[in-house]
């Protein structure tokens, strides 16, 4: 159990066997669900999710997930700790890891993360920063290896902004081969650290890594047109300007859609905000594995949790 007791922050420091294995673990434990029979590996076991920003996907796959596994969950609203009067995140982390077997974050400031990694000496995971957001991701690659029978090889086109979402794409479709490609426009493209952690993990992988401002040429031969919103929260008093940059130019429609592969699957992690980044009849479209992709997040995180704690 080579795992136990690390930290889930970034995914750079999971090797391409590493998610393999989260992969391997959370299909296997979504076959258990289907049948209703639950090994109850972490009895007793209790985690501790901090919420800095509202969450509807995080919040009930981290709790239904610790429930399922025979642990419990605890939601801790950022305001609601003393963190919200001043005490520091440091000594926060130092009284939660006496309590809880592991502890789970979703903030505004990747650093907060780091901070609490630092200072508690059980598993962090982050479930979601405003750098990246590697609990999506191992959704979004399990759903595409269901979907696909594969990872390595196949090209997933990303249109859109290149957010936090996007930084986690990067970084884990490097590490199992999947080329990628990124349409964005100019001043929004993904951090440049996650750009060459990708194209490192791509050399490894024999994958391909490609940013480019033009949505037709990063669809061309896509496997999967993935897209996300265009004004993330916190960035709601930039809304006017982002959707001057972002549309219609980097919207999905059926006419996008039918410049890719003739199989494509199309992926969004939610909340989608529909006629804007993305085509009511893509959404609702044949081709959309949206919620199939929203209830991996249940299984992937049952995965994770079981190996990390």
């Amino acid at each position: 159990m080579g795992m136990r007791g690390r930290d889930f922050l970034t995914m750079t420091e999971y090797s391409s066997k590493d998610i393999w294995q989260i992969l391997k673990t959370s299909k296997q434990l979504k076959k258990e669900t289907s049948t209703g029979r639950f090994r109850p590996s972490l009895k007793n076991k209790t985690l501790g999710m901090i919420f800095q920003k509202p969450s509807t996907r995080t919040r009930v796959s981290f709790e239904v997930a610790m429930k399922q596994l025979g642990g419990s969950a605890l939601y801790l609203s950022w305001n609601e700790l003393q963190l919200g009067r001043g005490e520091t995140v440091a000594d926060t982390a130092r009284v939660l890891a006496r309590y809880v077997d592991g502890i789970m974050a979703r903030v505004f400031s990747h650093s907060d993360l780091e901070e609490l990694a630092k200072y508690a000496d059980v598993p962090v995971i982050n479930g979601l920063s405003d750098l990246c957001h590697p609990v999506q991701i191992l959704a979004d690659l399990l759903t595409i290896w269901e979907k696909k029978g594969k990872l390595k090889g196949l090209k997933l086109a990303y249109v859109g902004d290149g957010n936090n979402v996007c930084n986690s794409l990067l970084l884990g479709c490097g590490k199992t081969g999947v080329n990628i490609s990124v349409a964005c426009p100019e001043r929004y493209e993904p951090d440049e650290r996650f750009i060459k952690w990708a194209e490192e993990e791509s050399r490894l992988s024999q994958a391909t890594v490609e940013i480019t401002s033009e949505p037709e040429q990063a669809v061309r031969n896509a496997d999967i047109i993935y897209t996300d919103v265009v004004v993330s929260m916190g960035q709601e008093a930039e809304r006017a300007e982002r959707e001057k940059v972002f549309l219609p130019k980097y919207r999905v429609t059926e006419d996008l859609f039918k410049r890719a592969s003739k199989n494509a699957i199309f992926m969004h992690d939610l909340p989608a905000h529909r006629g804007e980044e993305v085509a009511n009849e893509v959404m609702d479209g044949s081709r959309s594995v949206v919620w199939d992709q929203a209830e991996n997040r249940l299984h992937t995180t049952k995965g994770l949790l079981s190996l990390l704690i």
